[in-house]
C-alpha cells in the first residue's frame, strides 16, 4: 500500500491545487468529500482540511467528524479548515472587520514550529476569507500573523494540529510550497517515493491481479489519456488488450492514418475502424450543438459495441478516466463550487454488460504525461493538444457537410502545422480553427468573391478550466492567414479569437 495524505474537500476552488502541490513533492494524496472519507489506515500519514465558500457561522456549516483524526494524526486546516478547527475546539470565529482578499504579508512567524521552518517573516501569502479566528481553540498557540490579521496561523500544543488562515497551495503564497513540504515531509514523515516509475510498477501489478487472463477492450482516441491507459494495460496483459480506434470523419487531416501507425509502432493490438459515412450520414441537417454531440456519442457507442461484440469473451472495458473527472463526480455539494468538470465519468451503456477498469483514475493530466514519458510513448502523442471528443463537428457552426469538413481540415492543418514549424506549438495549450456560418465579400485577382470565413483560436491554460487567448505574433498570424486564403478554396477571410475563458469557452460549441 502507498503512504497517503488525505485531503477533505469542503468545496474550495483550490482543493485540486492542494493535491497537485503535494504530488509535486512525490507524495501520493487523495481528495474525498469532508463527510465521506475512507477508513483511516496506518498508510494515512496526515490529513488536510480544504477551504470552502461556506462559513462556519452558517446554520448549515459543513461539519466533519474528525474523531479518528484529530490528535491522532498530523492535521492541517486551511482557511475554512482552520476556522472549523478553531470554532469546534473552543475558540471563536467572527466576521472579519478587515476582510482580506488577495496578497498580504506575514508580520510575525514563529520559526520554532516545524510548519514554518525556513519561511521568511515578511513572506507574501494569499488570503481569501470573510471570517477570521478571533480567539484560538483550547491549547492554541499563535505561530503567524499578518499586518491586519493577528491569527494568520496557529498550532495546538500537544498535537500535530495546525490551522492556517491563508492558502499555501496557490503560487501567490511565495513560501507556500515550503509550508506544505514542512507538513507533508517533516511532520507527517512521508518518504517522497511516489514517482512515475513506482506508479507504473504498482499499477501494472494491480492490473495483472485484477484482470488476470480476461480480455479487455479499449476505445483509443489518439489523445494522451487513452494512449497511456492502453500502454499500462499492454504491459500488464499484452495481446489480451483489444484496442479500437474509430475514424468518425471529424478528425484532423491525415490524423487517423498517422495515429493508427503510431499505435502499431507501439506494439498495441489495435483495429482501425472507418466509420466516416455512418457519422456524417447521421449528422446530416443537424445544427444544434447539443444534438450534434448526442448524435456523435450515440453513433460511437453503436459502432464501438458492434466491434466489441466481434471479440469473443471480452469481460472488461478500459477507460482513460483521469482524477479530476472522478473528483468532480463525487465532491461535496457539487464542489469546487465554481468549477465543474467537462467530462462524464462512466458513460458505459447498460447493454454492454462489461466491467470497467480505469488505470489512470488517480492521476492529473500532467501526471499522465509524466507516466507516458516513463513508458516511452512517442512525444507526438504525449504533447498533442487536447482535442474535443466530437472533433471538428463542434468547430463547424451549423450543419455538417463533407465539404465543410474538408475545408476545415485543410485550414486546421495549415494552422497547426504552422505552429509546429514556427516553434510555437508547445507554447499553446490548445489550438484549432472554426468554420463560421457566414460568408463575406472579397476580391481575388480582378474578381469579386462571396465565400466563407474561418476563425483561428489558440489559448494558454493549465487545465482547461480557465484559459487566456494566446498572444501569437502578428507576423505569424499574417503568414498563416495568407496561406489559408491562397491554398484553401472556399475561404476568403480569416479572423482571430481574442476571448478568454471565462466568459467565453475554449470551443465555440
Amino acid at each position: 500500500m502507498q503512504e497517503t495524505i488525505l485531503i477533505l474537500d469542503f468545496g474550495s476552488q483550490y482543493t485540486q491545487l492542494i493535491a497537485r502541490r503535494i504530488r509535486e513533492l512525490n507524495v501520493y494524496c487523495e481528495i474525498h468529500p469532508y463527510n465521506h472519507f475512507p477508513e483511516i489506515t496506518p498508510f494515512v500519514k496526515g490529513v488536510i482540511l480544504s477551504g470552502s465558500p461556506y462559513s462556519v457561522l452558517d446554520k448549515e456549516a459543513l461539519k466533519p467528524d474528525l474523531t479518528a483524526i484529530k490528535g491522532k494524526l498530523p492535521l492541517l486546516g486551511l482557511c475554512y479548515g482552520a476556522q472549523y478547527l478553531a470554532h469546534s475546539g473552543g475558540g471563536k470565529v467572527l466576521p472579519s472587520k478587515t476582510r482580506e482578499y488577495g496578497r498580504a504579508n506575514l508580520s510575525f512567524v514563529d520559526h520554532s514550529e516545524k510548519l514554518f521552518a525556513d519561511v521568511h517573516t515578511s513572506s507574501q501569502v494569499w488570503m481569501s476569507h470573510g471570517d477570521t479566528v478571533s480567539e484560538m481553540p483550547a491549547g492554541g498557540k499563535l505561530i503567524a500573523s499578518t499586518h491586519d490579521i493577528k491569527v494568520a496561523a496557529y498550532a495546538i500544543e500537544g498535537e500535530t494540529t495546525y490551522g492556517i488562515q491563508f492558502h499555501p497551495e496557490v503560487t501567490h503564497s511565495t513560501d507556500g510550497g515550503k509550508i506544505l513540504k514542512n507538513f507533508v515531509v517533516d511532520i507527517c514523515g512521508c518518504h517522497q517515493s511516489w514517482t512515475p516509475a513506482s506508479f507504473i510498477e504498482t499499477t501494472v501489478s494491480e492490473l495483472k491481479q485484477k484482470v488476470g487472463n480476461d480480455k479487455v477492450v479499449l476505445g483509443l482516441s489518439g489523445g494522451v489519456d487513452s494512449s497511456v491507459a492502453a500502454m499500462l494495460l499492454h504491459k500488464a496483459i499484452g495481446k489480451n488488450l483489444y484496442c479500437i480506434f474509430v475514424d468518425n470523419g471529424l478528425l484532423r487531416k491525415n490524423e487517423f492514418e498517422s495515429v493508427l501507425h503510431s499505435y502499431e509502432e507501439m506494439g498495441l493490438n489495435v483495429k482501425g475502424v472507418d466509420a466516416k459515412h455512418e457519422f456524417l450520414s447521421e449528422l446530416k441537417g443537424i445544427s444544434d450543438p447539443e444534438k450534434k454531440r448526442k448524435t456523435i456519442g450515440r453513433v460511437f457507442i453503436e459502432i464501438f459495441d458492434k466491434e466489441a461484440h466481434l471479440i469473443e469473451d471480452v469481460k472488461w472495458l478500459a477507460q482513460g478516466t483521469i482524477y479530476p473527472d472522478v473528483i468532480e463526480s463525487v465532491s461535496v455539494k457539487g464542489p469546487s463550487a465554481t468549477i465543474k468538470s467537462h467530462h462524464n465519468v462512466g458513460g458505459l451503456p447498460d447493454f454492454m454488460k462489461l466491467k470497467v477498469v480505469e488505470p489512470l483514475n488517480t492521476l492529473f493530466k500532467d501526471e499522465v504525461r509524466k507516466v507516458g514519458r516513463a513508458l516511452e510513448i512517442p512525444e507526438n502523442i504525449l504533447n498533442r493538444h487536447p482535442f474535443p471528443g466530437p472533433g471538428l463537428a463542434i468547430r463547424i457552426l451549423g450543419d455538417i457537410t463533407e465539404e465543410k469538413v474538408r475545408i476545415l481540415q485543410e485550414v486546421d492543418y495549415i494552422f497547426i502545422n504552422g505552429l509546429k514549424t514556427s516553434g510555437l506549438y508547445n507554447d499553446v495549450w490548445q489550438a484549432g480553427a472554426i468554420f463560421l456560418p457566414v460568408q463575406s465579400v472579397g476580391v481575388m485577382g480582378d474578381e469579386r468573391t462571396y465565400e466563407n470565413a474561418v476563425c483561428l483560436r489558440a489559448v494558454t491554460s493549465h487545465d482547461g478550466m480557465t484559459a487566456d487567448w494566446c498572444h501569437l505574433p502578428y507576423e505569424f498570424l499574417g503568414k498563416i492567414s495568407n496561406e489559408i486564403i491562397n491554398k484553401v478554396k472556399g475561404i476568403n477571410r480569416v479572423v482571430y479569437d481574442i476571448s478568454s475563458k471565462p466568459p467565453a469557452t475554449i470551443e465555440w460549441e
